[in-house]
């Protein structure tokens, strides 16, 4: 794998590092002062400052193929429509790091991913990191989610990357691990099938039973209703990819915001 060594290998290495699962909810989130925002101020502070982010968002969906952003200023997507003016007003001006972009890029010698120069950073990365990280002077750049691969597929991407963790890189998958729009219900409870499909994917998780979450799609009518579509979940196997067994699993932010969002985070490290 000559790119490795052209790009990977000039890396610095540091001590691995742990890697999270954030469900985002609402972009609302990123001006809000609530129990979510307020555990990712508090994680961010906990955390040993990263070299670089890497995000893998719900929001960047690619077709046919992975993309890595690679450029220098990623901008700021308001991808949403509806909101106060205070939220399209929020930037969050993180450079990129296109050397540790491109070295993912050449990590991935069995499924390809190609260097993007058109995206940036969507609300599924900056709505929460602008609370983990509000200084904005940590590195970020995003992958893409190829909606033609399979879900064993994208696991299987996730684990060539595993040896970001010794460059300082910290991978965070950016989704939810219960998301119907359609169900939302403003100051809802949880919906009995919402709190039974986010109890089983935990239950998969304490087990590391990523088997389970590979094959999700055959619980049926319960993945439906928690996931119409599966992009929110999809992120979940970027974080569980790079995993190792003997990273510890801690939850947070564990509620089921509107009814149907579960806002169920992790950090394995």
């Amino acid at each position: 794998m000559p790119g490795i060594a052209g790009s990977f290998d000039r890396l610095a290495t540091t001590p691995r590092m742990p890697i999270l699962f954030v469900g985002h909810g609402s972009p609302l989130n990123a001006i809000e002062d609530n129990a979510y925002t307020r555990s990712w101020q508090r994680l961010g502070a906990a955390l040993r400052r990263p070299t670089a982010i890497l995000c893998v968002s719900a929001h960047w969906q690619t077709v046919g193929v992975s993309k890595v952003n690679v450029l220098e200023h990623p901008r700021t997507i308001h991808d949403f429509t509806g909101f106060p003016a205070e939220l399209y007003a929020q930037s969050y001006p993180a450079p990129g790091a296109p050397n540790i972009a491109r070295a993912t890029a050449d990590l991935a010698a069995i499924q390809a991913i190609e260097p993007d120069l058109e995206w940036g950073l969507d609300h599924g990365a900056w709505s929460f990191l602008l609370h983990m990280y509000p200084e904005a002077n940590i590195p970020v750049f995003q992958l893409s989610l190829d909606r033609s691969k399979s879900l064993r597929a994208h696991f299987e991407l996730a684990a060539q990357l595993k040896r970001l963790r010794d460059k300082g890189v910290l991978i965070i998958g950016s989704g939810n691990l219960v998301h119907n729009l359609g169900m939302m219900t403003w100051n809802a409870k949880p919906f009995e099938w919402a709190l039974g499909f986010d109890n089983l994917i935990a239950a998969a998780l304490l087990d590391r039973n990523y088997e389970t979450l590979i094959e999700v799609q055959t619980f049926g009518p319960l993945t439906h209703l928690a996931h119409p579509t599966l992009e929110h979940f999809l992120p979940v196997l970027y974080t569980v990819g790079v995993a190792d067994q003997k990273d510890e699993l801690t939850f947070f932010n564990e509620a089921i915001d509107l009814g149907s969002i579960s806002m169920r985070s992790f950090v394995l490290s």
